[in-house]
């Protein structure tokens, strides 16, 4: 890929990752405005609004097994331009929210089918990119998530300025339409075929059962580690910003600063640095490494709560490089190895699984890292890094008992 733009050359990536970026430049607008729109324009309390949020990811987890499955057995491109005008249109029902109870539902509803539609990509993505490419093409559309995101959550920082009713409903309306902007764009790949065939058997063999993703033990260990390593993500948008203020006692801007270093690199660096992790054991030994790296930048966010305020900024943003390093090196290895492990013809289901195991931590991780790192302090953190480096060391062993359990398949390219 040359030159800045994470856009690849003309072609079905391309395509992709312009639907990608219309989507996620809604998603920046609502991730940005969502608590304030909610709470100053709608009326609910802070409580209500985590709440409601908190049940509906965890209700929402429910879709994404079933739905990475139908896209086995459906066009994926089809099935996910369906479901991006169905969360069109639950975005939109946002504007008619006035009440907790509705509010839930409304919430429920577009966390279900955000989760769904995230497997429902997984599969896309391995029908365009193919065996060889999905990884790359993984990490490409995560360099445009990003830069979407990044640009979507400019755009709100309009509606926050003017903050009015009316400036939070545009804020609304213009989530829904990039819906429908990415849903077009996708129609404009060509239909990707199932990878699941039908078959006339009155029952699932025996194999057809035990390769069922949610009594897949060995994938779900393997998945598990991911999400493990997974923790990472809340330890950026969550504990770094509260630790940067209440103990290191820098100024709030500087937490924008850490998540703009953190979206810069990505953008940057995501193809670069998901190479050589196409397949499950060149992706566990890059999840070691990403376990590594990790457990040395939680190493050096502990080490500002030492430091006078000017240096402890400093050594803050040089540990942000380091933990975006890791970050990416996570999220190839974690993509390699939950597509090489997948049947061939069931890699949909086993994204969805993969995706509801990592919604799992994300939803344990708030709590569990403000309480062990922001009241346990120093330990906290090397605690923490402990963790990420043993889960790291221990991924290409765990990998290698899957790779054990597995029948030999022409569809899979993973290496003992």
């Amino acid at each position: 890929m040359g030159g800045v733009s994470p856009l690849p050359p003309a072609g079905r990536l391309r395509t992709l990752s312009l639907a990608t970026l219309a989507n996620t430049v809604g998603s920046g607008l609502w991730l940005t405005g969502a608590a304030i729109y909610l709470t100053r324009a709608v009326g609910l309390s802070a409580a209500q609004v985590g709440l409601g949020l908190s049940v509906a990811g965890l209700v929402g987890l429910t879709a994404s097994v079933p739905l990475g499955g139908l896209a086995d057995r459906r066009d994926p491109r089809t099935l996910r331009a369906v479901l991006q005008v169905l969360q069109a249109v639950v975005a939109a029902t946002y504007l008619l929210v006035g009440s907790f109870p509705v509010f839930l539902i409304v919430a429920v509803l577009d966390l279900l089918l955000t989760s769904g539609n995230l497997a429902v990509r997984a599969a896309l993505i391995a029908a365009v990119a193919g065996p060889q490419g999905r990884v790359h093409a993984f990490a490409t559309l995560r360099a445009v998530a990003n830069l979407g995101i990044a640009v979507g959550a400019g755009l709100a920082g309009f509606a926050l300025a003017a903050d009015t009713h009316l400036a939070y409903q545009i804020l609304v309306a213009g989530n829904a339409a990039t819906y429908l902007v990415s849903a077009a764009l996708l129609l404009r790949l060509p239909a990707c075929p199932p990878t699941a065939q039908p078959t006339t058997a009155p029952a699932p063999t025996a194999a057809a059962r035990r390769g069922r993703p949610l009594r897949d033990g060995r994938f779900l260990a393997v998945s598990g580690a991911s999400a493990v390593l997974a923790l990472h993500q809340t330890v950026l948008t969550l504990v770094v910003p509260l630790w940067a203020v209440t103990v290191v006692g820098a100024p709030p801007p500087v937490v924008s600063a850490v998540l703009l270093t953190n979206t810069v690199l990505t953008v940057l660096l995501a193809v670069r640095l998901s190479r050589g992790a196409d397949t499950a054991a060149a992706a566990a030994r890059t999840m070691r490494r990403a376990g590594l790296v990790l457990a040395a930048a939680m190493l050096l966010y502990a080490a500002t709560a030492r430091l006078p305020t000017a240096a402890a900024v400093a050594l803050l943003l040089v540990a942000t490089v380091v933990y975006t390093a890791g970050d990416l090196w996570h999220g190839a290895g974690g993509a390699g190895l939950a597509y090489d492990l997948a049947p061939p013809d069931a890699v949909g289901a086993y994204q969805g699984a993969d995706g509801m195991v990592a919604g799992l931590a994300r939803a344990a991780g708030p709590a569990l890292l403000t309480l062990v790192v922001l009241d346990g302090g120093m330990p906290g953190w090397l605690a923490v890094g402990a963790l990420f480096a043993v889960v790291g060391v221990a991924s290409p062993a765990l990998t290698r008992w899957a790779l054990a359990g597995r029948p030999a398949t022409p569809g899979r390219t993973g290496g003992r």
